[in-house]
C-alpha cells in the first residue's frame, strides 16, 4: 500500500501470525497509524518518541547512547542483529532506549567478539523490540509528519486502546531527561575505564594525564571520555546538577559539557551553572552541551521536525571551509537568530538543512559542536576538536 501523506489514515501491516509460534506485537503512533509485527527482546509495553536512525552499523552504540533516553528508535537499515552484541561496543552501562524497531531481526549472529545475541541482550535488559514492520513506510511517515509519540505492546493489541495510550504519553518538549541518565555520584574515569583500545590521535597517542577536566554528565557517552583520556585528560565526572561553585572548587584546567537526552530548555539548573562557568575556565560542549551553552549565553533552541540521527551528515567548518562527515543524534537545534552575535561566532553549519552545528565565544575560551566528533565516521574528520580543547587548556595553564 502506498503512502499518500494523509494524517487520518490507518496503515495496518500484518507480517506474522501467532500460528508460527511468534508473539505478536503492535506499534501505535499518536496519529492513528498501527503497525503489527512480532516481538523480540523483552515482553510488555513501552512508550516513547518514535524516531529513526540511518546508520548501517553500530546498533549497540545507538541502543546504549544515553541521548536516546525516552525514545523508540527505528533502524532504516533492514537487517539488524547479525553480529550480535559484545561488552566493548557500548556507550553506557546498559541500553537507554525506550524501545527498538527493525525490519528484520537476525537471531543467528556471527562475530568473533560477540558474547550474546541482540535479542537475548535486550531481554536481559528489559528492552522491548519489534520486527517485521515496513520500516521504510514508518520512516516516510516520520519524515513527512515529524517524530511523534508511540507505544509498542505485546500485552494490549487493541488498536483504539494503543492509540489513546500513545496520545497520553509524555511529549519530548519540556522534558528534562538529563536527570534520569546522569551519574548519581562523582567518579574518576580512570577508575572505571577497563578498555584497552583507543584511536591514535593526530598529535600522537598519550596516556599521560596532564590536564584536569571536570565532565558535567548530562548523559555522557563513554567514547567521549575515552577520547578525552587519550588526549591526556584526567577526567572527573560529576552529576548534571553539580553546582558551578563545586566545579570551580576542583580547580580544573577545563570543563566539558556532555551530550544527553530531552529538551535543553528544561534543564534550567544546568543553564544557570554554565552561566557562572563561562569565562572562568576553558569549556568544550558536545550535543546537549552545545545547546545548553547556547541557552546560557542568551540564545534559544527549538525542536526539529524529525531530528538528525545517523553517521553520514555533512557539516561545513566555516573557518576552514572543510567538509566533515559527522555522526549525529539530536532532536533539538540552536536558533542562530536568537544569539547575541556580538558575543559568539558561528563556526559550523549542517549542509543538509543549514542548521547550527557549532559556535565559539569571541571573548572567552568556550566552544561547542552539535555533532559527535568522538564517533569518527569520517573517520577522523572532527578529531581536531579535541586538540583544540587541549590547546585552550595549555594556553590557560601558561
Amino acid at each position: 500500500m502506498s503512502y499518500n501523506g494523509a494524517t487520518d489514515t490507518q496503515y495496518i501491516f500484518v507480517t506474522q501470525s501467532d500460528g508460527d509460534g511468534h508473539m505478536i506485537a503492535k506499534l501505535a503512533l499518536e496519529n492513528g497509524t498501527i503497525f503489527t509485527g512480532e516481538h523480540f527482546g523483552a515482553e510488555g509495553e513501552t512508550f516513547g518518541e518514535v524516531c529513526f536512525n540511518t546508520s548501517l552499523t553500530g546498533y549497540q552504540e545507538i541502543l546504549t547512547d544515553p541521548s536516546y533516553a525516552g525514545q523508540i528508535v527505528t533502524m532504516t537499515y533492514p537487517l539488524i542483529g547479525n553480529y550480535g552484541v559484545n561488552p566493548d561496543d557500548v556507550e553506557s552501562v546498559k541500553p537507554q532506549v525506550s524501545g527498538f524497531i527493525v525490519k528484520e531481526y537476525f537471531d543467528f549472529h556471527s562475530n568473533w567478539r560477540a558474547n550474546s545475541s541482540l535479542g537475548d541482550w535486550l531481554k536481559k535488559n528489559n528492552i522491548l523490540a519489534i520486527q517485521g514492520l515496513d520500516t521504510r513506510m514508518l520512516t516516510k511517515i516520520l519524515r513527512s509528519q515529524g517524530a511523534m509519540r508511540g507505544v509498542i505492546s505485546t500485552i494490549d493489541l487493541d488498536d483504539a486502546s494503543l492509540i489513546a495510550k500513545a496520545k497520553a504519553s509524555p511529549e519530548m518538549n519540556g522534558l528534562d531527561l538529563a536527570k534520569k541518565v546522569t551519574t548519581t555520584k562523582q567518579y574518576r574515569w580512570s577508575d572505571v575505564d577497563t578498555t584497552s583500545f583507543a584511536l591514535t590521535t593526530k598529535n600522537g597517542e598519550t596516556r599521560n594525564a596532564k590536564y584536569k577536566v571536570v565532565v558535567l554528565d548530562y548523559g555522557v557517552k563513554q567514547n567521549i571520555l575515552r577520547r578525552l583520556a587519550t588526549y591526556g585528560c584526567d577526567l572527573t565526572v560529576v552529576p548534571a546538577s553539580c553546582s558551578a561553585e563545586d566545579v570551580l572548587a576542583m580547580n580544573p584546567d577545563g570543563i566539558f559539557l556532555s551530550n544527553g537526552p530531552g529538551d535543553p530548555d528544561a534543564v534550567k539548573y544546568a543553564i544557570l551553572n554554565i552561566k557562572k562557568l563561562i569565562g572562568k575556565k576553558p569549556i568544550f560542549g558536545i550535543c546537549l552541551g552545545h545547546q545548553l551553552l547556547a541557552l546560557a549565553v542568551g540564545g534559544k533552541t527549538y525542536k526539529l521536525k524529525f531530528g538528525h540521527r545517523g553517521g553520514n551528515h555533512p557539516v561545513k567548518n566555516l573557518k576552514t571551509n572543510v567538509i566533515e562527515i559527522t555522526s549525529q543524534n539530536h532532536g533539538f537545534a540552536v536558533d542562530w537568530n536568537s544569539m547575541d552575535q556580538s558575543q559568539v561566532e558561528l563556526t559550523h553549519i549542517n549542509l543538509n538543512d543549514q542548521t547550527v552545528e557549532g559556535f565559539e565565544h569571541k571573548n572567552h575560551p568556550v566552544f561547542c559542536v552539535q555533532y559527535h566528533p568522538e564517533a569518527s565516521p569520517g573517520p577522523h574528520d572532527s578529531d581536531y576538536l579535541f586538540s583544540k580543547f587541549i590547546q585552550m587548556m595549555e594556553k590557560q595553564k601558561n
